[in-house]
């Protein structure tokens, strides 16, 4: 049985990836299909460098994971399920209010 303060950091991993476009990009790309480092970043059009260090914040949260294949890394969703989160996130906020934006929270307090 999972804590609530398992739930909370599970929930803050998600969160936190989220928070930053290009990793939500990242995280859209895979959900669609695994992809090797060069190829999401001249599908996303960013630096190697770049996505290389947002993929390391993704494996840190334990959402992505790199698959070896020969000398090279694929990276994928770390589960399939997480995919089906994305979706329903999407979905779900969408539907709530697609007329809101989100002020960063630097300006003012977020929602």
């Amino acid at each position: 049985m999972l804590t609530i303060a398992t739930d909370i950091d599970a929930l803050a991993r998600f969160g936190r990836a989220l928070a930053d476009p290009i990793r939500c990009r990242i995280l859209l790309a895979l959900r669609d299909n695994p992809a090797h480092p060069a190829d999401l970043a001249a599908t996303l059009g960013i630096s190697r460098t770049r996505l290389s260090n947002h993929l390391a914040c993704l494996r840190d949260c334990g959402l992505v994971v790199a698959v070896p294949v020969g000398r090279r890394s694929r990276y994928e969703l770390a589960d399939a399920r997480l995919g089906h989160a994305l979706d329903d996130l999407r979905t779900a906020v969408l539907a709530v209010e697609s007329d809101r934006t989100c002020v960063d929270s630097h300006e003012k307090d977020c929602c």
